[in-house]
C-alpha cells in the first residue's frame, strides 16, 4: 500500500529539482538575450526565488505589506501570528482563524482598519469557497488575477507577486511594481520619464522568464554593480 505522507513529499521533492532546473534554464536564458542581465547574474549570482507554499498566508503577508516599510511589515505579521496561537493554539494562519478574530484584535496587533477589514473580505471569499486557493493553480496568469482582484484590498500588483511568489510562476512582468521600475532604470542607464511600453519592451527579450528578470532587477536595485560593467 501506498504512504500518501510519503508520496506527497516524493512529489514535492520532485517539484523542488524540476523548479531548481528551471531557474538555471532561466538564468542561461537570461545570459544569453540580455548582455544587462548577463552583467547584473555576474555580480549577484544564482537565482535564490522561493516560494510560499502557504497560499492564504501569502495574500494575508501581501495585504499587511501594503504601503509600509519591509520592518513594520514584519512586525505586524508576527503580532498577527502571536495573536492567532494565542486564540487557537497554532502558529498557522487560516481562514476560519482571522475571521474568529474579527476587526479590532487585527488592529490591536497594528493593522488598519482597511486591512483587516480587506483581511477578513480574503478570508471570507477562501473560507466560503468562492476563492478556491487549493485549485487556485491550475488556471492561467490573467484568470488568476481576475480572481484575486475580487477581493477588496487586492490589486494587479499583488496577484502579481501571488504568481510569482506563491505559485512559483516564471514569467511575471510586474511593471506596476516600484522596485522593478527602478531596477530597470538604474541598471539600464535610463530617465525617470521612462513609459510602462519601454519597461515592457525592456523586458520582452526575457521571455518565458520575465519573473526571474524581475528578481534580479530587486536585486540589481539592491547591489553595487559598477556602471562601468552595464556598458
Amino acid at each position: 500500500m501506498i504512504d500518501p505522507l510519503k508520496a506527497e513529499r516524493s512529489c514535492f521533492v520532485a517539484n523542488v529539482r524540476t523548479r531548481s532546473e528551471r531557474l538555471k534554464q532561466a538564468v542561461r536564458h537570461l545570459r544569453k538575450v540580455d548582455p544587462v542581465m548577463r552583467q547584473v547574474i555576474g555580480h549577484v549570482g544564482p537565482c535564490t526565488l522561493k516560494c510560499e507554499r502557504d497560499r492564504f498566508w501569502m495574500l494575508v503577508r501581501s495585504i499587511i505589506s501594503q504601503q509600509i516599510s519591509t520592518a513594520a511589515a514584519r512586525t505586524v505579521r508576527d503580532r498577527v501570528v502571536a495573536l492567532v496561537e494565542s486564540d487557537s493554539g497554532s502558529k498557522r494562519v487560516t481562514p476560519a482563524c482571522l475571521l474568529g478574530l474579527g476587526v479590532e484584535p487585527l488592529r490591536s496587533a497594528g493593522c488598519s482598519q482597511r486591512k483587516a477589514e480587506y483581511m477578513l473580505d480574503l478570508a471570507d471569499k477562501v473560507e466560503s469557497g468562492e476563492i478556491l486557493l487549493s485549485t487556485i493553480g491550475r488556471f492561467s496568469d490573467e484568470e488568476i488575477i481576475r480572481s484575486l482582484i475580487r477581493v477588496r484590498g487586492i490589486g494587479r500588483w499583488t496577484a502579481e507577486m501571488f504568481l510569482m511568489f506563491s505559485l512559483g510562476r516564471l514569467n511575471v512582468f510586474p511593471v506596476d511594481d516600484l522596485g522593478v521600475r527602478n531596477g530597470i532604470l538604474k541598471l539600464y542607464c535610463l530617465e525617470e520619464s521612462t513609459s510602462h511600453a519601454e519597461f515592457r519592451a525592456i523586458a520582452e527579450p526575457w521571455n518565458p522568464y520575465a519573473s526571474i528578470g524581475s528578481w534580479y532587477c530587486w536585486r540589481g536595485l539592491e547591489t553595487d554593480i559598477p556602471s562601468t560593467s552595464m556598458s
